[in-house]
C-alpha cells in the first residue's frame, strides 16, 4: 500500500469525546467538551485532558485543580457539540443544554447527571506543552448509572451509547471485534 508522507499533525483517530465540568471559586459551573482526553495510570487510577490556556475552562480548573469527566452518548451529541462551540464566558452551559448539575461524590464540581459515567478527579500536575497544556489528575471517585450494571453488578458500559471524535466528527461506536486476550483465547471465546 503506497503511502504518502505528511507533516507532524494530531492524527492520532479516533479519540474519546468527553465533557469536562468545572466550577469557578463562586462554585458557578461550567462545562468544556474535550476530545484529548485519556487514560495515564492504573494505581493511582489517573487521567488526563489537554485545554488551550485562552478557553474559558482553562482557568476555572487550574484554579480549583478539579474536574469532572463525564463521557457522552449518541443522546448527548448535540449537548456534547454545543459545549464545544460556545464559551462558558458568555453563556451558562448547563441552562443552554438543558443538562442538569448534580452533586460529585468526593469533589467540589458537579457532575452531569444525564450522562452514565462521571470521573471525579484532583489535578495533581500540569504540563505545558505548547497550544494545550496538559492537565494530570488522580480519579478519586465514579459514579456509574446502576441502569449499566448486570446481575452481578458488572458495568456493562456498551449499553451506554457511547460516542468517539474523528477527524472533525462524532461517531457512535460499532459492533464489539475482540476482547482483551482475544488473540489468545480458546476459539469458542473469539467474536467474528
Amino acid at each position: 500500500m503506497a503511502k504518502q508522507i505528511w507533516k507532524p499533525s494530531t492524527l492520532l483517530n479516533p479519540v474519546p469525546v468527553v465533557m469536562v465540568t468545572c466550577a469557578d471559586a463562586a462554585g458557578k459551573p461550567n462545562i468544556i467538551t474535550v476530545a484529548w482526553a485519556g487514560t495515564v495510570n492504573s494505581e493511582p487510577p489517573m487521567v488526563s485532558i489537554s485545554v488551550r490556556k485562552e478557553r474559558y475552562s482553562y482557568k476555572l480548573i487550574k484554579e480549583k485543580g478539579q474536574f469532572a469527566i463525564n463521557l457522552a452518548t449518541q443522546k448527548l451529541a448535540f449537548a456534547t457539540d454545543i459545549c464545544g462551540v460556545r464559551s462558558g464566558r458568555d453563556v451558562d452551559k448547563f441552562q443552554l443544554t438543558g443538562l442538569t448539575p448534580a452533586k460529585a461524590s468526593a469533589i467540589d464540581v458537579p457532575i452531569i447527571a444525564e450522562s452514565p459515567v462521571a470521573l471525579e478527579c484532583v489535578v495533581k500536575n500540569v504540563l505545558e506543552l505548547g497550544s494545550h497544556d496538559m492537565f494530570i489528575a488522580e480519579v478519586v471517585a465514579v459514579q456509574a448509572d446502576e441502569s449499566l450494571l448486570n446481575e452481578k453488578g458488572k458495568l456493562v458500559l456498551e449499553k451506554a451509547g457511547l460516542i468517539c471524535y474523528s477527524h472533525g466528527k462524532y461517531w457512535t461506536l460499532g459492533k464489539e471485534l475482540g476482547f482483551f486476550g482475544f488473540s489468545v483465547a480458546k476459539k469458542k471465546n473469539i467474536v467474528r
